[in-house]
């Protein structure tokens, strides 16, 4: 191939096929291939040429994944239209940093190793992946491994590794492409390459991967412990521009009370309202609580509900609160907080820059994992973006647990790929910590999970409605719930190990 150009072409080509392997596209074939052409260009690069390969391939990547974020800042957060643009541009060109030093780095270790491209790849891949998830309080969003949320046979894994280890399968079949196009190549660099390391990898590649569809399918298969649980979705579709307008708190509270209603003729044994459904501070004083304590203890059904409240020292924290028999019996705090949309994060030095909703003052966060209780099962409820955080959730199940909850608001985003993408991370959740979850989300998408990431029943967005489902509860203590991001820790093990002894310097 002649010419940088055309590498850079198409390493952008694998972005972009990146792009439709995940919600609401769901191509999710195409992860196993759509780095392969990115591989293919890297090689034999000079550090600076591939990083720059690197950073072309992410920025087309994570602009396609994440240019919904516009949205909330266009719509509600008085930021113009091409400005908004230029911010997601910023985050993508942010986010493109860490797929440019993967290139950098493996275009040059791959050529001083003799160690096949299809185990240099992953490690490295799944390292900064982890890095990503958690650096300036993390932004784990279009981790590779959530493309496969829709194939249920590859993503049982997850117990064990985590969402990370998908993402290690994926580039470990991709990188093996590569390997099979560039062998010719690497021998005529290297005479005494020893064609034996790549047929190697090839058997080991081959039986993770059969040992992948087997481990999923027995998964799949196997009679899972726990009961029975009913639980109603009210589903409010409350438009974001009338959420904390005075004018419409009482219309808001009252859909919220009838679709209550509504759901309670089926008997649950729980019903779910969204985060902040409560269209004004959760405050035990205030009649219209009182109202909604006393309508519970009639009902005789716990309500979950989403609700901002006055926490003791004034400061305003993101809660769920539990209310059965007629009084709050379970009260968490949103422990993870969304830079610029609850909190602004050095604030003392970016004193120039608002939330995006001045509606309620900034938040506080929350710092326990406190579980609920609904008869003998108990519960975790995580709070919208919390959800992209496997690490924090697992921390909720340590001690047991029978299902998970997590409310969400994504009205925010409106008609994009965004609330797809925050939909389809439960079903790793799920799977990591074998627990069922239960989603209840503003505008959509609400809807359940099966502990094996499968869905029960969703609602679709922007659609005002209760929707109800069985779930089977799950006390599973999993792996990963217990050991956490062993195996990422394994691959940044790896990944130093093979660029410490691969260490021939490289002019960049």
């Amino acid at each position: 191939m002649r010419g940088n150009g055309a590498r850079y072409l198409m390493s952008g080509f694998s972005g972009l096929l990146l792009v439709f392997t995940f919600a609401p596209y769901d191509v999710y074939g195409l992860a196993w291939v759509a780095l392969a052409p990115f591989f293919l260009s890297i090689e034999g690069l000079p550090l600076k040429a591939a990083f720059k390969a690197g950073f072309t391939m992410g920025l087309v990547y994570f602009f396609g994944t994440t240019y919904w974020i516009y949205r909330s800042m266009h719509d509600f957060g008085g930021i113009s239209l091409v400005p908004s643009l230029l911010i997601v541009a910023a985050l993508a060109a942010y986010l493109g940093l860490y797929t440019a030093v993967f290139a950098a780095l493996y275009s040059a270790r791959i050529r001083h190793t003799r160690l096949p491209a299809l185990l240099v790849a992953p490690v490295l891949w799944v390292t900064l992946e982890y890095i990503r998830s958690y650096l300036f309080t993390g932004f784990p969003w279009a981790t590779l491994g959530y493309s496969q949320w829709n194939f249920p046979a590859v993503i049982q894994i997850a117990d064990v590794t985590g969402v990370y280890g998908v993402s290690f399968l994926i580039v470990s079949v991709n990188a093996a492409f590569a390997d099979f196009f560039l062998l010719r190549r690497r021998t005529r660099r290297m005479p005494l390459y020893p064609v034996s390391y790549t047929a190697a990898g090839y058997v080991c590649l081959a039986g993770l991967v059969a040992a992948t569809f087997l481990y999923g399918n027995y998964r799949l298969d196997e009679a899972r412990p726990g009961r029975p649980l009913k639980v109603s979705i009210a589903q409010g579709d409350i438009e974001q521009s009338e959420k904390w307008d005075r004018k419409y708190q009482d219309q808001v509270f009252r859909i919220y009370r009838n679709l209550t209603a509504g759901a309670a003729i089926q008997t649950p044994n729980l019903i779910v309202w969204p985060e902040s459904a409560l269209p004004f501070a959760f405050d035990e004083q205030d009649p219209r609580v009182k109202a909604l304590e006393q309508t519970e203890n009639t009902m005789r059904i716990p309500l979950l509900i989403g609700a901002v409240r006055q926490k003791t020292d004034g400061r305003y924290s993101n809660s769920a609160v539990l209310i059965d028999g007629g009084r709050p019996a379970y009260i968490y705090d949103k422990i993870h907080l969304v830079p610029f949309g609850e909190y602004v994060p050095l604030k003392r030095v970016l004193f120039f820059v608002n939330k995006l909703s001045d509606a309620i003052g900034d938040y506080s966060g929350g710092d326990e994992y406190l579980e609920g209780g609904i008869g003998k099962d108990r519960f975790a409820t995580l709070i919208c973006y919390e959800m992209a955080f496997p690490g924090l959730v697992r921390k909720f199940f340590i001690n047991g647990g029978d299902f998970m909850v997590t409310i969400t608001n994504d009205a925010w985003f409106g008609r994009s790929t965004g609330p797809y993408q925050n939909w389809s991370m439960s079903a790793l959740r799920a799977v990591e910590n074998r627990k069922p979850v239960i989603r209840a989300a503003n505008s959509g998408i609400s809807g359940f999970f099966t502990s094996t990431g499968l869905v029960i029943k969703r609602t679709s967005l922007f659609e005002r409605r209760t929707i109800t489902a069985t779930v089977m509860t799950d006390p599973t203590v999993t792996f990963y719930t217990r050991y956490g991001d062993l195996f990422a820790y394994l691959c940044i093990l790896t990944a130093l190990f093979i660029l410490i002894f691969s260490n021939e310097k490289e002019s960049f």
